[in-house]
C-alpha cells in the first residue's frame, strides 16, 4: 500500500504539472462573461505573480518523485501522500474546469486548499526540502489563489463592489495564513507564497486611486513576515 501510494502521488503530480499543456491559453476567469463584467479587478495580482506556478509544478514532481523512489515504504512520508494525491488530481482538472465554470472552478480550488492544508499538517520530519517545503509552498499559493478566486466571483455576480471584495478576501486570505503558519508549520516556504501573492496584489494596486487594497495586501504581506520569522524561531 506504500508503494501504491507514493506511486499514485508522482502520478498525480505528473498530470498536475502537464495540465498546462493540455488546456492551454488560459488567462484567468473571462470577467467580461459574468453579470457584471470586470476589469482588471482589484484583488488579483499582477501578472507576472502567476509566474510561482512554474516553480510549484517542478518541485511538487521532484519530492513525490523523490519519495517515490527513495522513501516508498517510509512511514514519515504515509500520511500526508492521500491528501496530497487529492489536491493534485483536483488540480489536474482544474484548468478543464475553469475555462468552462468560474463557479465550479472555485469549488475545485477550495477543495484543492482543504487538502493541501491537510496534507502540510501531515508531512514529517525527515527530507524537508522534499516532503515538506514542495507542499507548502503550493498551500501557501493555494491559500491566496482561491481567495482571490472566490474574490472574482463574488465581484462578477455583483455580491461586493470590487474593493470591498477585494478588502474581504485580502482579510480573508491573511486570517488563513497566519492560522496556518503560526498553528501547523514551520515551513517558511508557505508564507514566502503567500507573501509573493501579496505582493503582486500590492504592485497591481499601486496606480489604482484607491490606496486601501494596496495597503492592506502589503500590511498582510510585512504580517504573514513577521509570522514566518515568529515560527522558526
Amino acid at each position: 500500500m506504500d508503494r501504491m501510494a507514493a506511486i499514485l502521488c508522482f502520478t498525480a503530480a505528473v498530470f498536475f504539472a502537464a495540465s498546462p499543456f493540455v488546456n492551454p491559453g488560459f488567462d484567468g476567469f473571462d470577467t467580461a462573461a459574468f453579470p457584471v463584467p470586470l476589469e482588471d479587478p482589484p484583488v488579483q495580482p499582477a501578472g507576472w505573480a502567476f509566474a510561482i506556478w512554474g516553480l510549484i509544478y517542478l518541485w511538487l514532481v521532484a519530492g513525490t518523485a523523490f519519495g517515490l523512489f527513495a522513501r516508498f515504504d517510509s512511514d514519515d512520508w504515509a500520511a500526508m501522500r492521500w491528501p496530497l494525491t487529492g489536491s493534485l488530481v483536483l488540480g489536474a482538472a482544474w484548468l478543464g474546469v475553469a475555462q468552462l465554470s468560474a463557479i465550479w472552478a472555485t469549488v475545485l480550488i477550495w477543495a484543492m486548499l482543504a487538502l493541501a492544508l491537510l496534507a502540510l499538517a501531515r508531512t514529517g520530519r525527515t527530507d524537508r526540502l522534499w516532503q515538506e517545503a514542495p507542499v507548502a509552498l503550493y498551500a501557501g499559493w493555494l491559500t491566496a489563489a482561491s481567495c482571490v478566486g472566490l474574490g472574482v466571483v463574488l465581484g462578477g455576480y455583483g455580491v461586493l463592489a470590487p474593493v470591498p471584495t477585494a478588502l474581504a478576501m485580502l482579510a480573508l486570505a491573511l486570517g488563513i495564513a497566519l492560522a496556518v503558519q503560526l498553528r501547523v508549520t514551520r515551513a517558511p516556504e508557505y508564507g514566502a507564497a503567500v507573501i509573493w501573492a501579496l505582493a503582486g496584489v500590492t504592485v497591481a494596486n499601486l496606480s489604482r486611486p484607491e490606496p486601501l487594497v494596496a495597503a492592506l495586501a502589503g500590511a498582510g504581506a510585512i504580517a504573514v513576515a513577521a509570522a514566518v520569522v515568529l515560527r522558526r524561531r
